[in-house]
């Protein structure tokens, strides 16, 4: 049975759109999905399903959140194969030191990762960008709160993108593998 990486935009932030992750897991078996486990307090999740697209995953819990939590957030649903082929992509290979620096930018669509590249002219060196086939990759050297390319990432630059640091990523891609994170 196929396994399936589940991103919400913008959850468990400040004081609004909050999403217990006990309730997040229980609304997600409530759709049918098995196997769900979910990482930190931020709306990641894996689980498992068979018979639909992440496209449809993504719209199914989407309404599931707003019906059920009142929460409207961007949710982005990947398979499992195409989440590890986003960090095996990945050009720019963070020294573990600066993982929290390190943002991977992940969306529903392609065409939401490749108008990131609007964002390029912003980045200054020692930041590095790059755009690829799965997400989009921003070292962010002198911290992501001095950044000029992840302030427009974060905010309404990357409304349809959700990002999460490199550590967070690579956790999530253990618990693909079905590992421990």
């Amino acid at each position: 049975m196929p396994r399936f990486v589940v991103l919400l935009r913008g959850v468990n932030v400040g004081t609004g759109n909050r999403v217990p992750m006990a309730g997040f897991r229980a609304l997600l078996e409530a759709q049918g999905y098995t196997e769900v486990r979910t990482l930190l307090n931020s709306g990641n999740a894996v689980f498992r399903d068979t018979g639909r697209s992440a496209t449809a995953h993504a719209t199914a819990i989407r309404s599931a959140l707003a019906e059920r939590m009142a929460v409207s957030v961007n949710v982005v649903v990947m398979s499992s194969s195409d989440f590890l082929a986003a960090v095996s992509e990945n050009p720019i290979v963070p020294a573990v030191d600066q993982h929290s620096r390190f943002l991977v930018a992940f969306a529903q669509k392609a065409a939401a990762i490749t108008a990131l590249a609007a964002l390029l002219p912003l980045v200054r060196a020692p930041e590095r960008m790059r755009i690829g086939a799965h997400a989009a990759y921003l070292h962010c050297a002198g911290g992501i709160l001095e950044s000029r390319a992840a302030s427009a990432l974060l905010g309404k630059a990357g409304r349809a993108v959700t990002t999460r640091n490199w550590a967070t990523t690579l956790r999530l891609a253990a618990l693909v593998r079905g590992g421990d994170a």
